[in-house]
């Protein structure tokens, strides 16, 4: 038998996470291999799925034994109802979403290539986040982090706010976004996990350490880390004053499709429970790349158990 791990739940109370941003009905093709011009492309398998990343976030916390809210915006269309009904058949709470009359639901089309490589084509309609959902201090004091990606600013700029003067963590998903969203929002997190294309876009560098130092130096109130894949993670490690470095498990990937948002969320449970910041990322890499042994965006979020076992092989 394994000894204790690290990685195992606190004992008492579950952690709650809220999530905002996207959520999205995606319709994944699984092809031999990505189209290169124009014809006829023929899957082999095929799924719709509720999803985004906000919502494959707050996926991960459940399957990894948090609670996690949804505070999203869907149009009051058919497909905005199956988003929401398929979120809650998950364990997400989905009271907190919004149906925006006059928008239609966010959609995308999705191929993923027999390496685990994907072509995305999404379509948001910007009337979904024209309006900021209302929420008091009261509503963020019943969370122990909050978890916020690029697709509704205005509400997680609020959002970000209101945790951080709580003192709770207060979590950016630094993805590729609009020119100035990022900016928006930085200033508010305490911890911003980017993306390499994200971070990569930001610094003009390639090289991952150089772009987390450069990205301490220029939002240096925040915990900065920076994912780059099979690559493993790069962070800011200011007991070190330096950049730090955690590897991942090596894993056969079949669609990396949602392994971002799984890192997040994961991380931000990771906080919620008190987990140090090393700890906490080495938990959420192991998390997102066991999700890429499995077709199906983030239907193959891992749970605690299958991460655990897991962190002895790293």
């Amino acid at each position: 038998m394994n000894a204790p791990s690290i990685f195992d739940p606190p004992f008492g109370a579950t952690q709650h996470v809220l999530c905002v941003g996207a959520a999205v009905l995606d319709t994944l093709f699984r092809v031999r291999t990505l189209p290169q011009g124009q014809g006829k492309v023929l899957p082999y398998d095929m799924l719709q799925i509720a999803e985004g990343m906000a919502s494959s976030a707050a996926y991960a916390v459940v399957r990894l034994g948090g609670k996690a809210s949804l505070w999203g915006a869907v149009g009051h269309d058919d497909i905005g109802e199956r988003i929401i009904r398929d979120l809650d058949a998950t364990g997400i709470h989905v009271e907190g979403m919004l149906r925006v009359e006059g928008a239609r639901s966010a959609v995308s089309t999705i191929l993923v290539d027999d390496d685990g490589e994907r072509l995305i084509v999404p379509f948001y309609d910007p009337k979904l986040h024209h309006t900021v959902k209302e929420f008091t201090i009261e509503d963020i004091a019943a969370f122990d982090a909050v978890l916020v990606d690029v697709r509704w600013p205005a509400l997680a700029l609020q959002v970000l706010k209101t945790a951080r003067a709580m003192g709770k963590p207060a979590v950016l998903d630094g993805d590729v976004a609009p020119d100035g969203i990022i900016e928006q929002l930085a200033p508010e997190a305490t911890h911003i996990v980017f993306s390499e294309p994200a971070a990569q876009r930001l610094t003009g560098i390639s090289d991952v350490s150089e772009m987390t130092y450069l990205l301490k130096q220029r939002f240096d109130h925040a915990f900065i880390c920076v994912t780059a894949g099979a690559a493993g993670s790069s962070w800011f490690d200011e007991q070190d004053n330096g950049v730090a470095y955690c590897p991942t498990i090596t894993v056969k990937a079949v669609d990396t499709l949602a392994a971002g948002d799984i890192f997040h969320g994961a991380f931000a449970l990771a906080l919620a429970e008190g987990m140090a910041p090393a700890d906490a990322i080495r938990f959420s890499s192991i998390a997102a790349a066991i999700k890429c042994e499995s077709f199906g965006g983030r239907s193959g979020a891992p749970t605690r158990a299958e991460v655990i076992r897991r962190s002895y092989s790293l």
